[in-house]
């Protein structure tokens, strides 16, 4: 297995990004090949590794995927590449349920040392405790060092050294505060709308002989929740062609599948309600009987409308039912989720703000979040298409090719 580090934190927002983004940074420049990886379901994160590295970040999951599986994935991605750089999720033992599917698992399950970042603002020998604790809650874990994030001055950081000298833990470095580079935040997650798009290339793969012709929604904002993985899944089924509905670029031809993802589809109303060639291509594939996968903004965009507070804008209308994204009806739903569709159990994750309008519409499977409680999170199944908040951690694909014409999701 390729050498990695795992970069953690006590909880969100100590500078885990900041950090692991700067490694990486620091290792390309040293000629090194790093491959990113980022624990949890995250979609935003991943497209700043892959702009440092230039190669895809890759999730993972130990909710939505076996330990075994996650450890064929690190094999898989870094058989090209010098060293991984794997960041964390939330706290360092947060998982979905106590410490299960955390950083620190996924750190024990691929065998790698772990980075604390600690943001030490306004606190100097206090620090010990927190590392003690830390570094001695769970065994097996192995600890590479600490980096403190936000040090005052260069007091502030011999003090720092000395606390990490008596815990025992190497001292990587003391970042200073710099309010410059801290990366604005949406109400989804940083604000990604500036980087290039490097994260749509699917890996090479081996083709089936009937190749499906497969079509995927893609821009920087729009429809941009992406998993590498489910990428590469696609490419092993068939030829993926990327199409941008926001540009008005209709449906390619020949298309035989059709992925939506998600992403801020809420932030550009007036431009896809205008691109009507778009909407109405994917109106008349979908109406065919097409084969449909449509994931939170990609959902959205199949609804009759979506409404925010400057008014109403007509979508595709494939799906009867309209969405409000209006501050007024902001809610959060955020969680994993499960569900059993035609025999077979889809796991995926679930996280925005925007909700239905009047009518919610039957859900064809129940779901649950992490733990097997109900959630009230609809999946939608008419005709071809198969749609819901939840982004899924791959696709529901059949094992041989299927034509516009099959209705079975």
């Amino acid at each position: 297995m390729k050498p990695g580090i795992v970069i953690a934190a006590p909880m969100s927002g100590a500078g885990k990004t900041t950090v692991a983004r700067s490694l990486m940074a620091a290792m390309v420049r040293r000629g090194l090949r790093v491959q990113p990886f980022k624990c949890g379901p995250d979609y935003i994160d991943t497209k700043f590794h892959t702009a440092v590295c230039g190669r895809p970040s890759v999730n993972l999951d130990l909710f939505m995927a076996t330990s075994g599986h996650v450890r064929a994935l690190y094999e898989r991605y870094t058989e090209d590449a010098d060293i991984a750089v794997v960041e964390g999720m939330m706290g360092l033992f947060d998982g979905y349920r106590e410490a299960e599917g955390s950083t620190a698992e996924v750190a024990r399950t691929l065998g790698l040392p772990v980075v604390m970042v600690v943001d030490a603002r306004s606190a100097a020998y206090s620090m010990a405790a927190l590392l003690k604790g830390f570094t001695t809650f769970w065994e097996g874990l192995e600890w590479a060092g600490v980096v403190f994030n936000r040090v005052g001055s260069d007091r502030h950081a011999q003090m720092l050294h000395d606390v990490a000298r008596a815990v025992g833990i190497p001292c990587l470095g003391c970042l200073p505060k710099e309010p410059s580079v801290a990366v604005g935040e949406r109400y989804l997650g940083l604000d990604f709308s500036l980087l290039p798009i490097k994260d749509a290339a699917p890996q090479t793969a081996s083709l089936h002989a009937a190749c499906r012709h497969i079509a995927v929604a893609r821009d920087a904002e729009a429809f941009s929740f992406i998993y590498q993985e489910v990428l590469d899944q696609l490419a092993e089924c068939g030829e993926v062609t990327f199409f941008n509905p926001l540009r008005d670029e209709p449906l390619p031809p020949q298309t035989d599948f059709l992925y939506l993802p998600g992403g801020y589809p809420e932030r550009h109303l007036p431009g896809l309600h205008a691109a009507t060639a778009a909407r109405e291509s994917i109106r008349r594939y979908a109406e065919a009987g097409g084969r449909v996968v449509a994931e939170c903004g990609g959902m959205m965009y199949l609804c009759r409308s979506i409404t925010d507070d400057s008014g109403t804008y007509t979508m595709c209308g494939v799906l009867p039912y309209d969405i409000t994204a209006r501050t007024a009806d902001r809610r959060l739903h955020l969680g994993y989720r499960r569900f059993v569709l035609n025999g077979e159990e889809m796991r995926g994750h679930e996280f925005h703000y925007t909700r239905y309008a009047g009518t919610t519409p039957p859900s064809a499977a129940d779901v649950s979040d992490a733990k097997g409680q109900r959630v009230d999170t609809p999946v939608i199944v008419q005709q071809g298409v198969l749609a819901s908040y939840i982004h899924l951690s791959r696709m529901p694909l059949p094992a041989a090719a299927t034509t516009a014409g099959d209705a079975t999701p």
